[in-house]
């Protein structure tokens, strides 16, 4: 185990377009998504954990999920759990992660990692990132893994990169935006773009440097409380001035505006895991594509559907094709998986009512 390898672990969204497994009070990084018998971030953290130091890894999560991650994490301490006392998108809890590393570590190297991931060849992943540790060791430069598109997905931020160079390390040219159809085609076409799956390698000078130049009065913000952090008075700080930070991701605070970006294209498949659909295409599935998990069923005419319960409850389905079929405590879904994207709209629909 390498001392200076640290890991932040993103745990604080809530998933909603995994209603009604996924809810504000228990978000989908805390289930068995998959029914292997570990939670997404119970997976995350063990994959992290071979290759660093169980007390370098950092999990960041909103202060009402603290005692599910201590429950579901045991090797963890409380001080390696960071509390958010207000949503604020990325950049303000990696910023605030960071000085704490470095207040611990100047010299550590950090990989950001979000915790409701799926990664099949952990191997391959473990290597990749080695690879980035390295780069970022010897080299001025904030580091992703971008991941090989496989079909022209609308759903996913692109990564465009300097095909010039044969390096296993590409240099990045911008990253673009969610495109349309017709736009995510050219990008597969022209061979040289990866989709941005959010995971992020640098080292903590690096970082906070960039921090420094491109947003100058967050970094400043954080910087107040610095001589509190690792100490008992960082919670009060925290909880006094953390929700006057910027509403902004990584993306944007930084990442688009440095011009010192490399990408490795990722060896290992990889899947985001933000709907049901694409849960889906992960799960083993019968004959004729169906997917079940933690259910018993008996189907006919049923096709493409993803049929999940609570209990091994037994389900009965006849005539449906392309569902997601989803029993959940008081919640019984039945839902067109092609239109999955506005279950998030329902959701809020319902919370207003």
């Amino acid at each position: 185990m390498n001392k200076d390898y640290y890991a932040i672990l993103m745990a604080g969204g809530v998933g909603s377009r995994f209603w009604p497994v996924s809810t504000t009070e228990f978000p989908k990084q805390f289930h068995d998504m998959l029914g292997s018998g570990e939670t997404l971030i119970q997976k995350t953290f063990s994959r992290l954990s071979k290759l660093i130091p169980t007390e370098n890894i950092f999990i960041l999560t909103n202060e009402k999920y603290n005692q599910i991650v201590l429950d579901q994490l045991p090797e963890v301490k409380q001080e390696q759990v960071l509390l958010e006392p207000a949503m604020r998108n990325t950049a303000p809890c990696i910023l605030y992660a960071s000085l704490k590393i470095r207040k611990k570590n100047e010299e550590a190297l950090v990989v950001v990692a979000p915790s409701d991931h799926w990664i099949e060849d952990e191997g391959a992943f473990l290597d990749d990132l080695k690879t980035c540790f390295n780069f970022c060791a010897s080299n001025n430069a904030l580091m992703t893994l971008g991941i090989k598109p496989t079909f022209p997905n609308t759903g996913y931020g692109y990564i465009e990169y300097d095909k010039t160079n044969g390096d296993p390390i590409k240099k990045v040219k911008q990253f673009r935006e969610k495109p349309d159809y017709d736009t995510a085609k050219s990008f597969l076409d022209s061979g040289n773009f990866l989709w941005n799956g959010g995971i992020f390698i640098w080292s903590v000078k690096t970082v906070l440097a960039a921090f420094h130049e491109f947003q100058p009065k967050m970094y400043a913000h954080f910087m107040q409380g610095y001589e509190n952090y690792n100490t008992s008075d960082e919670i009060g700080f925290i909880n006094e001035n953390y929700s006057a930070a910027e509403n902004i991701s990584i993306d944007y605070a930084v990442m688009e505006n440095a011009d010192n970006v490399y990408v490795l294209p990722a060896s290992f498949d990889w899947n985001d895991l933000g709907t049901w659909g694409s849960l889906h295409e992960k799960l083993p599935k019968d004959s004729f594509n169906n997917a079940v998990v933690n259910a018993k069923v008996v189907l006919e005419n049923a096709s493409n559907n993803i049929i999940r319960t609570d209990n091994q409850k037994l389900i009965v389905i006849d005539g449906l094709d392309d569902y997601i079929i989803v029993d959940r405590k008081d919640v019984l879904l039945i839902y067109p998986k092609g239109k999955e994207q506005d279950i998030k709209a329902i959701v809020a629909k319902i919370k207003a009512d």
